[in-house]
């Protein structure tokens, strides 16, 4: 179904134009990064001949934001546009990426539960151990499973030197401007080694941190996400180790291992707002019922590369990924027995175990040095469940998805200016899950289980076309294969004698990704435009219903405009904004046709992002950066949006020793509630403000 932009919004989109795809200083850097190889592409694609949108979030950028945040689903929302504002929790619920759900990967592994999406996916490392982030925006099969909205794959960071050692230290607080106490400061140490001989290198990372409670605009405590789960209140630590043993000049191993834990210190309890009277949900010291919620998870790596094997490039890949999220305990009505009178104090954990392999096998310079011809194979096997540790029941039965998929991708350039890229991958899955019982307040019916499977072919096909040297045209489509939230699908079964072989609700979301832009690279300045739409005929939604949540198998339709620029005024200074518009529906009548729109809960609001970036000399360098997200209607007036913008700015300077940073968030003080508040659910519980002004001290070592 075609959609179009009423002149309205063409109007408003015209003076918003900025990239933030690798922000050079130099022109001579930013030709360089339109070099960048996209590993997250799986066939070495050159980003400046990717037929879909890419953007790369560069070191210097991700070291920009930690000293303004520490949250990593805040600094991909502060960098991306598309990217649904963030929650400021744990949870990162509704956080959607163009509309739909992300693909998180950590160099390749898998981070997302989309078996069980208890959406936690976005705080699984810190970006302290990650060297740079590569986001392909839109629906992608090329990694699998997941990624109907776009892929965000973290790449850690790797010795590049030949040093025998080079060590890194930080250390930073962050504090409010008002009712400063040592129960709002956060603090956060960070060491890093790394090393080489002439066949080994390594690299070891850890950290630290300890976040005090947040305040909001007006120096009040922000409500703690006591069931859902919070940053604020938490300690976190990552420690990583990567290793590499290079046999000869073509021929490598690595291994890499990272293990993440943000545990809530349960220092403060959530106080329910009121939605009808504009009363947030506020926090107060004292110690929740039950366990404390938390993320622990564990990454295991092994990647072999040989790039010279007969003529061809073998690259194959290994892992292993374990995932624990607890949440908060509560007296949920889906906990409850009828049985009983008594009121069930009850919490969920959520656990997933990944082991996959991935062999990709590459063939350049066919047909005259025309033709390139990628193959490979990925196996994945998924195991979740959902358990309920305070009564030791089953919430979720526990559930292992199958799944292998062979593919091919070939990249042709019959003339120097056109590049033309196609592909196909077959997916075949399998659920297997075995009888089980759902708990009371789902009737305790029997269900039968069983082993759907499912199979697919996803295809690809996009092309760039060069105008001019400077120029160049763009358009592709691509298919997205997911699940939808099985977990959520299997415990809301309250029908006795149901079959899971016959639940059409498990069936796979397919999503159909249409794009077009134009591309333009100048010495002074970077610029990029496009269009999508996004399609699925049965895609996901979630549906509450009197604090039961429920999978709603919906054909949905989304169309939006993104478009970058980066302006290099001198060597020195660069100024660089984005601006995404995006609207969608869903057939909520089953009468084939979109006819209501898509919540907070599915779709971000139209965004502006500005910034400023300064070298001022060799000694200083500053960032000033403006995210707005502008006001958004839907069908339910009680989720109407009010938008807000924060604006940020730091300042760093080089001592004879190590560099200090000073930056301030939310600069000008903002008292807002988040759009997840606002547009999301209406639910008092989940009524929070955004944080307020805060100021960070950082101190930097490199010896």
């Amino acid at each position: 179904m075609a959609h179009s932009l009423s002149s309205k919004n063409l109007l408003l989109l015209a003076p918003f134009v900025c990239s933030l795809h690798v922000l050079p200083v130099l022109a001579s850097e930013s030709e360089e990064a339109d070099m960048v190889v996209i590993a997250s592409s799986r066939t070495d694609s050159i980003k400046s001949k990717s037929p879909q949108v890419v953007t790369v979030i560069s070191r210097e950028q991700i070291e920009q934001q930690l000293t303004i945040t520490t949250d990593s689903s805040q600094v991909l929302s502060n960098l991306l546009p598309g990217y649904s504002p963030n929650t400021q929790k744990l949870n990162n619920s509704s956080q959607t990426f163009r509309g739909r759900s992300v693909l998180y990967m950590i160099d390749g592994v898998p981070q997302s539960n989309p078996l069980r999406e208890g959406s936690r996916s976005a705080h699984t490392i810190d970006l302290s151990m990650v060297e740079r982030i590569e986001v392909i925006h839109g629906a992608s099969a090329i990694h699998g499973l997941g990624a109907t909205g776009g892929i965000i794959n973290f790449i850690t960071k790797s010795n590049s030197s030949a040093q025998p050692l080079k060590q890194h230290v930080s250390i930073q607080a962050t504090s409010a401007t008002e009712n400063i106490s040592s129960d709002t400061t956060s603090y956060k140490l960070n060491y890093q080694a790394q090393g080489a001989t002439e066949q080994f290198d390594y690299l070891i990372g850890l950290s630290g941190e300890t976040q005090g409670v947040y305040l909001d605009g007006n120096g009040d405590y922000v409500g703690a996400a006591t069931v859902r789960g919070d940053i604020m209140d938490s300690q976190s630590y990552d420690a990583f180790a990567k290793f590499g043993y290079w046999i000869d000049d073509e021929r490598d191993i690595q291994f890499s291992f990272n293990r993440y834990q943000l545990k809530g210190q349960k220092n403060f309890m959530g106080v329910s707002g009121d939605r009808d009277n504009g009363v947030a949900t506020s926090s107060v010291k004292a110690t929740p019922v039950g366990k404390a919620p938390y993320n622990q998870v564990n990454t295991v790596n092994l990647v072999y590369t040989d790039r010279d094997l007969a003529g061809m490039k073998l690259n194959v890949q290994t892992f292993y990924q374990d995932f624990t999220g607890r949440y908060g305990a509560t007296t949920s009505s889906s906990f409850q027995d009828p049985s009983t009178a008594e009121t069930i104090y009850d919490q969920s954990q959520n656990e997933s175990e990944k082991i996959g392999a991935k062999l990709l096998l590459s063939k350049g310079g066919l047909l005259d040095d025309t033709l390139k011809v990628t193959t490979g194979l990925d196996l994945l096997r998924d195991t979740t469940s959902q358990k309920l540790i305070l009564t030791n029941r089953s919430y979720v039965p526990e559930t292992t998805y199958k799944n292998y998929a062979p593919f091919v991708q070939l990249e042709l350039s019959p003339i120097e200016r056109l590049t033309i890229q196609a592909g196909a991958r077959y997916e075949k899955a399998e659920l297997d899950v075995a009888d089980y019982t759902t708990v009371a307040a789902r009737n305790g019916v029997s269900v039968n289980g069983g082993t759907p499977k499912f199979s697919d072919t996803v295809y690809n096909a996009g092309a760039v076309f060069d105008l001019t040297p400077d120029v160049s045209v763009f358009a592709n489509y691509s298919q997205g294969f997911g699940m939808p939230d099985v977990g959520r699908v299997l415990r809301g079964v309250n029908t006795p004698d149901q079959n899971v072989d016959d639940l059409i609700d498990l069936s796979p979301i397919v999503t159909d990704n249409y794009e077009g832009g134009l591309r333009v690279n100048k010495e002074s300045f970077d610029f990029e435009i496009s269009y999508y739409e996004s399609n699925s005929d049965l895609g996901s939604r979630i549906e509450e219903n009197n604090g039961l949540y429920t999978v709603k198998r919906e054909k949905k339709e989304i169309h939006g405009l993104e478009t970058f620029l980066a302006v290099r005024i001198n060597p020195e200074h660069t100024v660089d904004a984005g601006y995404s518009y995006i609207q969608g529906k869903s057939d909520t009548d089953g009468d084939g046709s979109v006819d209501t729109k898509l919540t907070g809960a599915d779709i971000p609001p139209n965004r502006l992002r500005v910034a400023w970036t300064a070298h001022w000399n060799d000694t200083v360098s500053s960032m000033l950066q403006a995210n707005h997200a502008f006001d958004r209607s839907f069908d339910d007036d009680e989720l109407e949006f009010e938008g807000y913008t924060l604006v940020d700015a730091s300042l760093g300077y080089a001592l004879p020793v190590g560099k200090v940073t000073m930056s301030v968030a939310n600069l000008f003080d903002e008292d807002y509630f988040t759009y997840y508040s606002q547009s999301a659910y209406k639910n008092d519980d989940f009524y929070f403000k955004g944080r307020g002004r805060t100021v960070t001290l950082a101190y930097a070592l490199n010896f």
